[in-house]
C-alpha cells in the first residue's frame, strides 16, 4: 500500500487508467449480502481476502486487487465489493483470534512461497539436510514481518537464523522467537549509493566500515561460512553486502523492494559462487488453502501481544508511521468498522 500511496514504482491511478482508487488487499472481511449467483460463501460468513485480480495459467498472480487491477475497490472502504473466488472462509472452529489472522495471513502466506522455493534451491546444491551440518547454515534476514516468517519456518528445518533492525522493540520481538537479533545500528552507514559516494568520499570510507562490521558478524554467526540462505525485501541500500555475505551454494531470496529496483551483481563471482537468486510474488493461488491448513495445524501463527489498532479515520497515521519507520510491531493493524 505504501507503493500506491507514493506512486512509486509506478503510479497505479495511471497504470490503471482512473483518476482514483480505494487500496487495501489483504483483511478479514464479514460476507454483508451475497450475491444470488455465490455458493462460496454466505451471509454472515469471515472470510480472508485474497488479492489474486488475475493469474497465470499456474495460479500465480499477474494482477493485483486494490492495487494495479482496473475497476478493483480495496478494504479501506466501509463496504466494498469483492469476487467470491477471492474469499477464504476462515475456519470455524479456528483456535486464533481474527487479529492473528488479519495480521499475519498475507505476510505468512508470501512467506511460505518463498521459503519453499528457496528451500528446494538450496537443497538443489547441499546433500545433506541442515540438521546434519554442523555448526547449522545460517539463514538471515533484512526486511519485515514477511522476512520474520520465513526465518520461523528455516528455524523449523534447523538453521541457524538471525536478522537485523535497528529499532529495540523489534529487536526484542526477534529475539523472543528464538532467533538471533542482529542490531542495525552497529553498521549505520551500510546504504550502497554510487552516486552519493562518488560526490562524497567519506560516504564511501564510512560505507566500508559499515560493511566491515555487517560482514565480520555474519562470518561469526555462520562459522565463517557466509550465509546459507538470505531473505532481502529491502534492496539496492544492502544488495553488495548481501552478496559479499552470501556463502558458496548460498541462496538470495526476496518478495519485496522496498528501496530500489535496479540491482548490480558480478555474474562471474555468482557462478563461481554458485549463488541462486529467487524472486517470488504473493503465493499461489491453488496453495492458499493448503497454507491455511498448515497454519492452523502446525502452530505456525504469528503471537500478538499489547499492541495498538488504528482505526479507520487514523489510516493516514499508519501510512506516515510505516513510511518514517515509526512503528514497534512488524504486523500493525487496522480496524475499518466496529463489527
Amino acid at each position: 500500500m505504501s507503493h500506491a500511496l507514493e506512486r512509486t514504482p509506478v503510479d497505479v491511478c495511471r497504470q490503471r487508467g482512473e483518476d482514483r482508487m480505494v487500496i487495501g488487499n489483504f483483511g478479514v472481511v464479514r460476507v454483508v449480502r451475497p450475491g444470488k449467483a455465490v455458493t462460496r460463501v454466505k451471509e454472515g460468513d469471515l472470510c480472508l481476502m485474497q488479492a489474486f485480480a488475475r493469474t497465470d495459467d499456474h495460479g500465480y498472480v499477474k494482477l493485483v486487487h486494490a492495487y494495479d487491477a482496473p475497476g478493483t475497490i480495496g478494504v479501506l472502504a466501509r463496504r466494498t465489493k469483492i469476487g467470491e473466488h477471492l474469499l477464504l472462509p476462515l475456519p470455524k472452529d479456528t483456535r486464533y483470534s481474527l487479529q492473528q489472522w488479519a495480521a499475519s495471513y498475507g505476510r505468512y502466506w508470501t512467506a511460505w512461497d518463498n521459503w519453499k522455493v528457496a528451500y528446494a534451491c538450496w537443497r538443489s546444491q547441499v546433500r545433506v539436510s541442515p540438521t546434519e551440518l554442523d555448526p547449522p547454515p545460517l539463514a538471515f534476514g533484512w526486511g519485515g514481518g514477511v522476512a520474520v516468517a520465513e526465518l520461523e519456518l528455516a528455524q523449523r528445518e534447523g538453521f541457524r537464523v538471525a536478522m537485523a533492525s535497528g529499532n529495540p522493540q523489534r529487536l526484542a520481538e526477534i529475539e523472543a522467537k528464538g532467533m538471533i537479533p542482529v542490531d542495525r545500528r552497529l553498521f549505520p552507514d551500510l546504504d550502497h549509493d554510487e552516486e552519493r559516494m562518488a560526490a562524497d568520499p567519506d560516504h564511501w570510507r564510512r560505507y566500508r566500515q559499515s560493511e566491515r562490521t555487517f560482514l565480520k558478524i555474519v562470518n561469526e554467526l555462520s562459522g565463517r561460512r557466509g550465509a546459507a540462505v538470505v531473505i532481502d525485501n529491502i534492496g539496492k541500500p544492502v544488495h553488495r553486502a548481501t552478496l559479499r555475505a552470501l556463502g558458496r551454494q548460498g541462496v538470495l531470496a526476496t518478495v519485496g523492494w522496498k528501496h530500489g529496483m535496479r540491482l548490480e551483481n558480478v555474474r562471474a563471482n555468482e557462478c563461481i559462487k554458485r549463488h541462486i537468486h529467487v524472486h517470488t510474488h504473493a503465493c499461489c493461488f491453488h496453495d492458499i488453502e493448503e497454507i491455511l491448513e498448515f497454519q492452523e495445524s502446525s502452530g505456525w501463527m504469528l503471537e500478538l501481544g499489547e499492541q495498538r489498532v488504528y482505526q479507520f479515520d487514523e489510516i493516514p497515521e499508519l501510512a506516515r508511521d510505516y513510511a518514517e519507520g515509526d512503528l514497534d510491531s512488524y504486523f500493525p493493524l487496522f480496524r475499518i468498522n466496529e463489527n
